[in-house]
C-alpha cells in the first residue's frame, strides 16, 4: 500500500474527448471468463476497435449478490444478467458514431447469444477515487511487484494521488494463454488527474478489458 496525506481538491469540468458509451442488451447469460470472446466479437464489427489506443472494453461484471445470489466466481461458471446489464465501451469521442454500427448486432460469446441495443454517451466520472477490477499483470509478480509497476505507471501519467491499494487477483483465459490480474484503487486524485486517470487507464489490454478505471465511493 502506498499512502500519503491528503490536500484540497478544486472543482473540475470533465472534457467530453473520452466518453463512455453504454449499449442495451439482450443477453441471458455469459461466461464469468468472457473477455477475449467479447472483444474478438466487438473487433469483427468494429475492427478499428483495438488500435485506438482511448479505447477500452468494460467487462460485464454484474451484481455481487442479492436475495441470496452470490455472483459467481469460476472462470468457467456461468454469469446470469438482469435487464438493467449493459455492455459499456470507453471510446474518444470521435468515435462514438462509428461505434453506433454495433447496433442491431449479435455477438456470440462461447456460444452465448448477445443482441445490442440503443446507446447512450455518458462524461466520465468526476471523483477522487477510481478502482479498477482487472489490471492485467505478469503471473510471477507477487503483489509488490504490481504495485510497483502499478506506481510507475501511474507516474509515467504525472498524476497526484494520496493511496494506492492492490486487490483480488484474477485470471482470464486468452489467444496466448492464461493472463493474470490484480484489482486496484486509486484514491486521493485530483479531479483533473481521475479524469486523466480514466481516459489512459493503467497497463496494456484495455480492448480486453483491462486496466479501466470507474469512480469507487468508498476507500
Amino acid at each position: 500500500m502506498y499512502w500519503q496525506e491528503e490536500s484540497d481538491n478544486d472543482q473540475f469540468v470533465v472534457p467530453d474527448n473520452v466518453l463512455d458509451l453504454s449499449f442495451r442488451i439482450e443477453c441471458k447469460a455469459l461466461p464469468v471468463d468472457h473477455a477475449w470472446a467479447l472483444s474478438k466479437e466487438i473487433q469483427r464489427i468494429l475492427p478499428w476497435f483495438a488500435e485506438e489506443r482511448l479505447c477500452g472494453l468494460h467487462l460485464i461484471y454484474g451484481a455481487d449478490s442479492g436475495n441470496g445470489w452470490e455472483r459467481p466466481q469460476g472462470s468457467d461458471d456461468t454469469l446470469y444478467l438482469s435487464r438493467r446489464t449493459r455492455l459499456q465501451l470507453r471510446l474518444p469521442q470521435a468515435r462514438i458514431d462509428d461505434a453506433q454500427a454495433l447496433n442491431g448486432k449479435t455477438l456470440h460469446i462461447q456460444g452465448m447469444p448477445l443482441t445490442i441495443g440503443s446507446a447512450k454517451a455518458h462524461p466520465l466520472g468526476i471523483t477522487t477515487t477510481l478502482y479498477s477490477r482487472y489490471v492485467a499483470t505478469d503471473a510471477s509478480n507477487d503483489e509488490d511487484q504490481f504495485l510497483e509497476q502499478s506506481l510507475a505507471d501511474l507516474h509515467r501519467l504525472r498524476l497526484r494521488f494520496k493511496k494506492i491499494l492492490a486487490g483480488k487477483e484474477a485470471r482470464f483465459q486468452g489467444p496466448d494463454g492464461p493472463q493474470s490480474s490484480r484489482s486496484l484503487m486509486v484514491a486521493g486524485l485530483s479531479y483533473e488527474d481521475a479524469v486523466t486517470l480514466q481516459q489512459h487507464g493503467v497497463g496494456p489490454l484495455r480492448h480486453r478489458g483491462f486496466g479501466l478505471f470507474v469512480p469507487h465511493k468508498t476507500v
